[in-house]
């Protein structure tokens, strides 16, 4: 039995290591567009379920795949296309409230868990300054809605309610009580 973490993102590798378990990377080779008439929850959870199911795998593996957006008034932010679009989003987001949203999916042979979870986040107000200062760090250049709460973002979010990883791209709490469900002989519990 292997564990299989369906994701190139480096975020998720580290925050895979507090499971104290080996771990393989595959990255799922899928079209990961979102439709746009439907909801953003739905959506990073249909994504993250083609992720999982897309890597190459035995019946016993277990594989984790999640897909993260910042959903702004149902406006879905992605990673930003260059410079311009990443200030635009932030200014967007400066003194607002939003939602960051993970899909997340394990799956163990036939059997598939994907859930959405939601972390509601307001940004105190920036000015224009502190955005082009961020965003010449080249920090937010990879990330959904342009920032990363672990970083130099950590100044920006002023209240936070949810999981705190789960902005970083993995809701680990959640994926452990998942994990302890499907696959408690991986966890040392």
């Amino acid at each position: 039995m292997a564990l299989i973490l369906a994701s190139q993102s480096p975020r998720r590798r580290d925050l895979m290591q507090l499971f104290h378990c080996p771990f393989s990377v595959q990255v799922a080779d899928i079209d990961e567009t979102m439709n746009p008439n439907a909801a953003p929850y739905d959506e990073v959870a249909r994504i993250s379920r083609l992720k999982a199911e897309a890597v190459s795998r035995k019946a016993e593996d277990v594989v984790v795949s999640a897909d993260t957006v910042v959903v702004l008034e149902n406006e879905v932010l992605g990673k930003p296309k260059d410079e311009a679009d990443a200030k635009r989003m932030l200014h967007a987001l400066s003194g607002r409230d939003h939602q960051v949203m993970t899909g997340m999916t394990v799956l163990r042979g036939d059997t598939a868990v994907t859930v959405t979870e939601v972390t509601h986040i307001h940004f105190r107000p920036l000015t224009s300054k502190e955005i082009d200062r961020y965003v010449a760090s080249g920090e937010p250049m990879d990330k959904a809605g342009s920032y990363g709460i672990q970083g130099g973002a950590a100044l920006f979010a002023e209240k936070m309610d949810g999981d705190y990883y789960n902005v970083m791209g993995l809701p680990v709490c959640r994926l452990f009580t998942i994990l302890q469900q499907i696959a408690p002989e991986m966890l040392d519990v």
